[in-house]
């Protein structure tokens, strides 16, 4: 039995999000389905080679999270602390994989669909870790990175850097490691990420502290919001150094989804606002921009 609430669940399902055992979900990305229908392509694809219609979005935690962020586009009234009681990492890949392949089924017969693409996208090659919810709240985070390179597949692992600990005890390390950075100070810290931890902070820190440990690629996301975490760039930039990160990612928060309840379309930045940006970041860190993205308004900033 799922220990997601019904309610919950159906809200997810009506969105596309198909729910696998007891805690898990996958859906099929805006830039899987670019990909098959007209040839367009995540930033991802651009900067980091992962293919848009192979890679397979997936949560091991969909409705645990530390956090209740202000910018978040999931529904956060079912947003809840604690751990899942774990299923078996190599069930939640196998089931992740089916269901993504169920949604995928309805593509095949459309018009505009690349047939070759779609062969392809249903035997995905990267999982990115990062649907929904806090990834490392799943105990077993490790063995599922696991079963993912067992098949093959590379992985990306975002995390918001609240479990630390998690990090440090991973016996294997994900394809790239993604840390969500998206305050400058604790206090835009508390204001925009609505922690349900008193130290998240401070957990924060130590996974950046963490961070340059890895012997993966790493890289730094921050999802800036107008009027609320654009700003300080000298303060991210100290924090940005404390990790060694391989990239930064200055992206701009995308008015959609849920958090269209919380926040104005106004408080998206522009493509020129993130550029900006990334160049005073390019300036306090010697981080220098290799690349952007404007669909997703995103710059790429990188150590070499």
């Amino acid at each position: 039995m799922s220990l997601i609430p019904e309610d919950a669940e159906k809200r997810f399902f009506r969105a596309g999000y198909r729910i696998v055992g007891n805690h898990s979900a996958v859906e099929v990305c805006h830039w899987t389905k670019e990909s098959l229908r007209r040839g367009r392509v995540c930033y991802k694809e651009k900067f980091y080679g992962i293919k848009s219609h192979r890679c397979l979005e997936m949560t091991p935690a969909l409705i645990w999270c530390t956090h209740k962020c202000k910018f978040c586009w999931r529904p956060l009234e079912f947003t809840i602390l604690g751990e899942p009681k774990p299923d078996d990492p190599k069930e939640i890949v196998e089931g992740c994989i089916e269901a993504r392949r169920l949604l995928l089924t309805g593509f095949k017969g459309f018009e505009k669909v690349d047939k070759k693409k779609w062969e392809e996208a249903i035997k995905p090659t990267h999982a990115a870790i990062s649907l929904a919810g806090e990834p490392t709240l799943y105990p077993r985070i490790s063995e599922l990175i696991k079963e993912f390179h067992k098949r093959k597949m590379t992985t990306f692992l975002v995390t918001n850097g609240t479990r630390p600990d998690r990090l440090s005890s991973l016996e294997e390390e994900p394809t790239q490691l993604y840390i969500s950075l998206c305050a400058p100070d604790e206090k835009t810290y508390l204001e925009i990420h609505n922690p349900l931890i008193p130290d998240g902070w401070k957990k924060l820190n130590e996974s950046l502290e963490l961070m340059k440990s890895f012997s993966c690629r790493k890289v730094i996301r921050l999802t800036l919001v107008k009027n609320l975490n654009l700003k300080d760039p000298e303060k991210y930039a100290k924090l940005i150094l404390k990790a060694e990160p391989d990239f930064v990612e200055p992206k701009a928060y995308m008015w959609v989804g849920e958090s269209q309840k919380r926040l104005k379309k106004e408080a998206m930045p522009s493509m020129e606002d993130i550029r900006n940006f990334a160049e005073e970041l390019s300036f306090h860190t010697g981080y220098k921009i290799k690349d952007e993205d404007l669909a997703s308004r995103v710059v790429l900033l990188s150590k070499k």
